[in-house]
């Protein structure tokens, strides 16, 4: 495939100016207006801006899409509380994965629609979810109040799959019998989480954690246990997606876009894709590399989408970092994604040990990274400082984004 020009990847044009998070964790019993303010006056402040320079808002998905505590307040909402006048505005749960927000703010800043546009994600899904255990689907009522459900649900709920957890581990299923994957393999993503989460204030679990822990977890949905599933919590992430010209002005080194992933080739489905052992990270990470010069070999730095442990281990073939079949021996012992390994991976415990942020979590964690501002945690990278190169990947099943950043100067 012909690569585009680069005056032609309208997505550098864009970079991301500031970063903002709000308190996360547990049961915070905040309303997710609240949480998305705090977050969001947090990003323009370190992106050197003011509220009357925002003329763009986006979020995913908004507009009370999902299960309680899902979706956090819509555009409209946030835009109100915060006394924006806005040229662009997007929301919606459609797209590649829950990037499709800064990737549409990326566009929309490349085309000249907005020039600073505040991109926020909000969950509340500890405080919904209250003393009792995690939800499955819901359902709409249908004649004399029974559910009815269409789509993939329609044949998957009536044997019991009522939750995200069942699908993936169909996944994992697969990839256990065809590449001959352990689970003291698959352990090792959700042990580097925990002791990158022990150096993130933050972060909801930071206890030590061994393998032997991991193992000895109670199981989910064979072959997932309890700490193969992401930590459900409290909190919101904002970044600003900013013109790139704006680095002159910026307090912040800039984190520019280099590239975004965003194909879906194969059948948009949990349960009918063409090959269930890679599902749509196969098609946003060749889409993503077939946008710039770089290679997997650049990257120093991975924050990859761990909703479920196996998703991470599909991100790594994906992009590249090992061929296919092979991710289970590439983290083997843990060393090769440790901080000091050769792909530093979810250096802020990800989504299994610093909270299910849906995602934006790692957005943010990569911009620290490249900013060489994570403290503790920090990768020193192939200039003995920072990374220079970072990916973020989100989603899993038939929903998923890539975007590739890289430092700017300062």
């Amino acid at each position: 495939m012909t690569r585009p020009r680069p005056e032609d990847r309208i997505e550098r044009r864009a970079a991301i100016s500031g970063i903002g998070q709000s308190q996360v964790g547990r049961r915070l019993y905040r309303s997710d207006l609240d949480l998305t303010v705090e977050a969001a006056l947090a990003a323009i402040e370190d992106a050197g801006l003011t509220r009357d320079d925002i003329d763009g808002i986006s979020t995913y998905p908004g507009m009370g899409i999902g299960t309680p505590g899902f979706s956090g307040p819509g555009t409209p909402e946030v835009q109100d509380a915060l006394r924006l006048r806005v040229g662009w505005h997007d929301g919606g749960g459609e797209g590649p994965a829950q990037i499709r927000a800064v990737i549409a703010a990326c566009l929309a800043v490349g085309a000249g629609l907005a020039r600073h546009v505040l991109v926020y994600r909000t969950v509340t899904e500890s405080t919904a979810q209250g003393s009792g255990g995690r939800q499955g689907i819901g359902g709409g009522g249908g004649g004399g109040g029974v559910p009815r459900f269409s789509g993939f649900l329609q044949w998957y709920l009536p044997f019991g799959a009522v939750s995200a957890v069942n699908w993936i581990a169909l996944v994992a299923q697969r990839r256990m019998h065809e590449f001959g994957l352990t689970r003291r393999q698959l352990g090792q993503i959700a042990v580097n989480a925990r002791r990158n989460a022990a150096l993130n204030d933050r972060a909801v679990y930071r206890d030590p954690m061994t393998l032997d822990d991991y193992l000895a977890a109670r199981m989910i949905s064979t072959p997932l246990c309890l700490l193969d599933c992401d930590a459900p919590c409290d909190g919101s992430t904002a970044v600003i997606v900013s013109r790139a010209e704006h680095a002159s002005d910026a307090p912040h080194p800039l984190c520019h876009v280099n590239a975004v992933g965003t194909a879906l080739r194969g059948r948009p489905s949990w349960d009918q894709f063409d090959d269930m052992t890679s599902m749509a990270a196969r098609d946003a990470a060749s889409s993503m590399w077939e946008r710039t010069e770089l290679t997997p070999a650049d990257v120093e730095v991975a924050q990859l989408y761990d909703g479920f442990s196996i998703l991470t281990m599909v991100w790594l073939e994906a992009l590249g970092f090992c061929g296919r079949g092979e991710s289970g021996a590439f983290v083997e012992d843990g060393t090769a994604i440790a901080r000091d390994g050769a792909l530093p991976l979810n250096t802020a415990g990800g989504q299994l040990s610093g909270g299910r942020l849906h995602g934006f979590g790692l957005l943010h964690e990569a911009c620290l990274q490249l900013r060489g501002e994570a403290g503790e945690r920090q990768v020193p990278g192939r200039n003995g400082s920072h990374p220079e190169v970072a990916v973020v990947a989100n989603g899993g099943g038939p929903i998923a984004g890539s975007l590739l950043l890289t430092r700017g100067p300062g």
